[in-house]
């Protein structure tokens, strides 16, 4: 009898771990990806003692984006382009989900797979358009111009809901891929963070693929907040590599892999009134909505600025 129970138990375990492998199959991985096209940091990127100008750069993410789609036959991907003042949707077509190959006149590429091409060419297209009508002369005279990186979150984050609203039997499994070449803005750390906070509340990972620049405080806590990978690269040449081996693996492969992890986290925060990233500050205790992160020698002129807001009062600022 007790080699009949114990039989009967591996069968069991075995229809739980194949129904589990099943319900895996049918697992749809869609990867919004978030390019940022900031033409100053890709032009000091070009000219850095190691370059990788967007073209170059560009056609390596074109063959990972074709890689995640072959990986199975419902994979989706999203293309954001994070550019100066606004954001824009580079793949798919807003009126047009899976377009039809257009005769436009390019040839088509004999050795690609069809699906692949349509979404090259339209990748392509759009980014060429959305560069060629930037106002370049215009833009350096404002030298503190700096991608929308949380408008294109907030776009990622919108269409992603949309997507898993349809989605009843929770098949759809979303990540977000930020690329990112400029510095953190802190004019954006608000809105950032509320982007962050939702995707963490989404159980979204954002991951976050440094190409060029410092490191960026901001997108290290996206990173971690969300359980994403977030990696800075240091052969600039194998964007590639580190697209393939870091970022290719979907959400459930993740958990058998031994991906990169982040050793230290810069949780610093902005100041709201002066927009300046701070090591040490003061949040008021008294309107959280209303809170304010400053420096002890900003304290002052802090206050001055806030003095006329009811909501804050000063006696109730304490650190943190």
């Amino acid at each position: 009898m007790k080699d009949v129970s114990l039989s009967e138990g591996r069968d069991s375990w075995h229809i739980i771990v194949v129904a589990i492998q099943l319900d895996i199959i049918d697992d749809s991985n869609l990867l919004v990806m978030i390019i940022d096209t900031n033409p100053f940091a890709w032009e000091d990127s070009s000219n850095a003692p190691v370059p990788l100008s967007l073209e170059s750069a560009l056609s390596q993410v074109l063959v990972f984006i074709n890689a995640h789609l072959a990986l199975k036959y419902n994979n989706k991907v999203v293309v954001i382009a994070s550019h100066i003042g606004k954001s824009k949707i580079l793949y798919p077509l807003a009126d047009n989900e899976e377009p039809t190959i257009s005769n436009n006149g390019n040839k088509r590429n004999a050795n690609m797979y069809p699906h692949f091409q349509i979404v090259t060419d339209q990748i392509v297209s759009n980014l060429q358009k959305l560069l060629s009508g930037t106002d370049t002369s215009f833009l350096k005279k404002d030298m503190g111009a700096s991608p929308t990186i949380t408008g294109a979150l907030s776009m990622a984050l919108c269409y992603i809901n949309r997507v898993t609203k349809l989605d009843d039997e929770g098949h759809i499994k979303p990540r977000i891929l930020v690329l990112s070449v400029s510095p953190d803005s802190a004019y954006q750390y608000i809105p950032l963070m509320n982007c962050i906070f939702s995707a963490q509340k989404a159980s979204i990972p954002l991951d976050v693929c440094k190409i060029f620049g410092e490191e960026t405080a901001f997108l290290q806590q996206a990173s971690n907040i969300t359980g994403g990978v977030y990696v800075k690269m240091e052969n600039r040449q194998a964007l590639l590599e580190y697209l393939m081996m870091a970022f290719l693996p979907d959400r459930y492969s993740r958990n058998y892999l031994n991906l990169p992890t982040q050793d230290q986290v810069d949780f610093r925060a902005a100041c709201f009134c002066h927009k300046k990233i701070v090591d040490i500050g003061f949040v008021c205790s008294v309107c959280l909505s209303s809170s304010f992160y400053i420096g002890f020698l900003q304290l002052v002129s802090c206050l001055l600025n806030l003095q006329n807001q009811v909501c804050v009062q000063t006696k109730g600022a304490s650190s943190f």
